[in-house]
């Protein structure tokens, strides 16, 4: 098994410019550090359906109440300020730039907890001798050479299909043939519940898969060996 750069068709280069956007590491900076609530006012800030700031404000009490202490709202307030910036990219570009932001704060994660010598890097594929490659790259691998780890990152529940899941299963299963344990997961930027009701309702094989989802993100950081 062995990790490559992905081929830089349009596609990947036009998202290129997105990933690079300052405004996808300002977010993510954010957010790497940022509580469970204050990633739900994230999510639903992006979404686009609100720009008023005093909207959110009245939204989530428990981050921008009277008793909430100055520093803590100051800092949501940056966090609804970068979202809302997404948000206002315009309904093109919004789908975008939330995957990149989502593709970006997972790699900081892993970056926090992944093995000292393992890199942790972007939109690879993963080859196995006489077997044809993926057209489609991970969106982010750790690539240690005991034990690898692909991540497939999506924004929203909706985005969980059965090519993303075959893809995951098939690369586990392909490592299995050579002897070698790939840890493969797909991280979720919305809630485990959501997430879970279409899982249930695939039918393609996910048992090796590990679900990350809004609320487990955190564990990202985890030592792994």
């Amino acid at each position: 098994m062995r990790f490559q750069n992905a081929a830089k068709d349009a596609r990947a280069v036009v998202y290129a410019g997105i990933q690079a956007d300052p405004l996808v590491a300002r977010v993510a900076t954010l957010l790497a550090g940022a509580t469970v609530a204050e990633r739900w006012l994230a999510r639903a800030a992006m979404n686009g359906e609100r720009t008023d700031p005093a909207a959110w404000h009245r939204i989530f009490p428990t981050l921008f109440g009277e008793n909430v202490a100055t520093e803590l709202r100051a800092r949501a307030d940056q966090i609804l300020d970068a979202s809302l910036a997404v948000a206002n990219r315009g309904e093109a570009a919004r789908s975008s730039y939330r995957g990149a932001v989502v593709e970006e704060l997972t790699a900081r994660l892993l970056a926090t907890g992944a093995t000292i010598g393992a890199p942790v890097r972007r939109e690879r594929r993963v080859l196995f001798d006489g077997v044809p490659a993926e057209i489609h790259p991970y969106d982010v691998t750790v690539e240690s050479t005991t034990r690898p780890e692909v991540y497939d990152c999506k924004w929203g529940a909706r985005g969980i299909n059965a090519d993303v899941l075959n893809q995951l299963d098939d690369a586990r299963a392909h490592a299995a043939e050579e002897d070698l344990g790939l840890d493969v997961a797909i991280v979720v930027f919305d809630a485990r519940r959501s997430c879970q009701i279409r899982l249930d309702r695939a039918t393609a094989n996910r048992a090796g898969t590990r679900l990350v989802a809004l609320e487990d993100l955190d564990g990202l950081t985890g030592a792994r060996a």
